[in-house]
């Protein structure tokens, strides 16, 4: 992914107004971020403890989508897995990300839910470049390459989900 500003990333939200997204808060370590091993930018907002946001490139414009999740409250022993990247994590590691619609369906409710690394750092997890609570994840035969295509497919189909 290439490096993003703030007001990339401000203008890319499709399902917020633009009053919300200019209130947003916005990661301040955009230069210090790994791009080249990111599919997506996705942070939690520090100021509100149940919400996160989502930058990708899709077909060479940046997309971004604002969620909301509930804070995990599965059993010590429960263990989850993130619908992006197939990482297993213990309790709270995966959270169901819910992100309202874009466009009309949006304003009237409708939303789309999937779930993920409550940290969003798939990108990171499988490229190896982080490593979940639990010390290792799946082994797979598929390549890296691989990996990440199924990645960023999961991850496109989502947001196909709230642009349809």
């Amino acid at each position: 992914m290439r490096p993003l500003t703030e007001q990339d990333i401000r203008s890319s939200f499709v399902n917020c107004s633009k009053g919300e997204a200019k209130r947003m808060a916005i990661p301040r370590d955009l230069a210090e971020r790994p791009w080249g091993d990111l599919d997506f930018l996705g942070w939690r907002d520090p100021g509100a403890p149940d919400r996160s946001h989502l930058v990708t490139e899709r077909e060479g414009r940046l997309v971004g989508v604002a969620m909301r999740f509930q804070p995990a409250q599965r059993g010590f022993l429960q263990r989850s897995l993130c619908a992006l990247c197939l990482t297993s994590h213990p309790r709270g590691g995966v959270s169901l990300m819910t992100a309202r619609k874009a466009g009309a369906a949006g304003r009237e409710g409708n939303s789309v839910g999937l779930y993920m690394c409550t940290d969003l750092a798939c990108s990171l997890y499988v490229r190896g470049k982080k490593v979940p609570e639990t010390g290792t994840r799946f082994e797979e035969s598929l390549t890296l390459e691989e990996q990440i295509a199924r990645t960023t497919g999961n991850l496109h189909a989502f947001l196909d989900k709230l642009t349809a």
